[in-house]
């Protein structure tokens, strides 16, 4: 493990780094201001859950050979693009929401919150090579069991992402209750989300592997 100043730093950069929007934030903001706070908050404990299917792959090398083979980083890649374009058109396709005074709120299926949460985490490669490529600079070369400290630091920085993601499912549903504009434009929220998760997934499929 590194040292406290080390570790520290850490800390500050895997805060830094969550705190930049991507299709994980993307998915908990659209959630929190569709369904509420804890919609949002459900949301950021799927991805939460996904992370730690990469800490896993990463820990036991898998991540070495997506980074490795172009084959297998090729196939995962795609499977990771389809998801999140399906996620898009369906963001566009969404129903006008209606917000009139007599409407009752619908109630989000919070299993299916957390299990399209943990997919569009779990399905990113990106997410696995981001752990190969960061991670090791905080093991120092002649640490004694390498294997441990990767999986501690791949636990620490999912369980240090949770307060930013947590904050901004809280933060996305404040909004969507004290600001009526935001309410009325949702259905444009949805629009925009759409397109930005179908650019994401684009983006993704267009990635070329990592020269080794």
């Amino acid at each position: 493990m590194p040292d406290l100043p080390q570790l520290l730093l850490f800390i500050v950069a895997g805060w830094l780094l969550n705190l930049t929007p991507g299709p994980d934030v993307l998915y908990i903001v659209s959630n929190a201001l569709r369904g509420g706070a804890r919609a949002g908050m459900v949301a950021a404990l799927g991805i939460f859950a996904g992370c730690f299917v990469h800490v896993a792959i990463a820990t036991v090398g898998l991540g070495a050979l997506l980074a490795a083979s172009a084959l297998a980083f090729t196939v995962v890649k795609f499977i990771g693009a389809a998801y999140l374009l399906w996620m898009g058109v369906r963001l566009l396709r969404a129903a006008k929401p209606d917000w009139s005074p007599d409407a009752a709120p619908a109630e989000p299926d919070m299993g299916r919150v957390f299990r399209r949460g943990f997919l569009t985490n779990a399905l990113n490669p990106k997410v696995a090579l981001f752990f190969l490529a960061f991670l090791p600079q905080f093991i120092a070369p002649d640490a004694g069991n390498k294997t441990l400290a990767f999986l501690a630091l791949g636990i620490l920085f999912s369980v240090n992402a949770l307060p930013v993601t947590l904050g901004y499912a809280w933060a996305a549903a404040w909004a969507a209750r004290r600001v009526h504009l935001v309410q009325r434009a949702m259905l444009w929220l949805d629009r925009a989300a759409g397109l930005l998760f179908i650019g994401f997934g684009l983006k993704l499929a267009f990635t070329d592997h990592p020269a080794p």
